[in-house]
């Protein structure tokens, strides 16, 4: 026997049943679930990160429940439920995919001899994105052509989302120069303001300003590289985990504590480790 999504919204009802069913999953809300949903999808991109691909069926089960919670949590509260939530995708997939549905509909099809290429299907895929926001109900506040961008991504990814929305109406630099230069200055009022917080003529506050700024400069520097900032940090975080195990392996050999070594003494086995890495990849 194989279950079904079915299955699973039935699952859904009996978790939740006040009586009778499970009683943390009677106590939750949307609030609540929030903190599983996000460590769910991180969980995922883990899978797929270390090619888990036997366990990655494990990780979007996990997160499908999520989705399944929701859409429980919305019919009982008679706001939409899973069938409402599978429809809208669906119409609104189609709508943002012209050049796959042209008529709208999911039975058409396009001429496989005119498709249209990649730069015609994002301008048409944000274009279509701007009119869905242009028609969505007013929320609370002036409209914005930032609006839609949630400010509960990290913060990595919402500077990016920011920096190409604005771009996207004019508001960039004219190339990548500027942002160097940029980087420099804000590299530079980073230190006044930790010198002035050391000082006690500043305000701590003041560092953390600026060297949000600095962060936000380094996104901006990605973007024109065309370089994905968390990528590149995760890289950097793969590269020094294996590094510093490296290190405990290589004093383990040779019978020392790395709590017992100057920073000297470490640093020099870095440097060993780094030129073994080099070695290896032939640069």
């Amino acid at each position: 026997m194989t279950y079904s999504i079915d299955d699973l919204k039935t699952l859904m009802a009996r978790l939740r049943d006040p009586e009778t069913g499970c009683p943390w999953d009677t106590r939750q809300s949307y609030k609540s679930i929030v903190p599983h949903t996000v460590e769910e999808a991180y969980e995922v991109a883990d899978a797929i990160e270390r090619e888990d691909y036997p366990h990655l069926k494990d990780e979007l089960g996990d997160l499908l429940f999520q989705v399944i919670f929701y859409a429980r949590l919305g019919q009982e509260d008679g706001y939409f439920d899973f069938d409402a939530v599978v429809d809208h995708l669906v119409r609104k997939l189609i709508r943002r995919h012209p050049h796959v549905f042209p008529e709208g509909t999911l039975a058409s099809r396009i001429d496989p001899d005119n498709r249209p290429d990649e730069h015609w299907i994002k301008e048409s895929w944000e274009r279509i994105k701007a009119e869905e926001r242009a028609m969505a109900p007013a929320r609370e506040g002036p409209v914005s052509r930032l609006d839609g961008i949630a400010r509960t991504l990290p913060a990595m990814a919402r500077a990016e989302k920011l920096q190409k929305r604005a771009a996207r109406h004019g508001f960039d630099w004219p190339d990548i120069g500027p942002v160097f230069d940029k980087l420099h200055e804000e590299i530079d009022e980073l230190k006044e303001a930790w010198q002035a917080s050391c000082s006690g003529t500043g305000e701590h506050d003041a560092v953390e300003d600026e060297l949000g700024d600095l962060l936000f400069v380094c996104v901006n520097l990605a973007r024109f590289m065309r370089v994905n900032p968390e990528q590149a940090l995760k890289r950097t975080n793969h590269k020094f985990d294996a590094r510093f195990r490296a290190i405990e392996q290589v004093l383990e050999r040779e019978g020392r504590t790395m709590d017992d070594e100057s920073l000297a003494a470490l640093d020099a086995v870095w440097q060993s480790v780094k030129g073994v890495e080099k070695g290896r990849s032939g640069a």
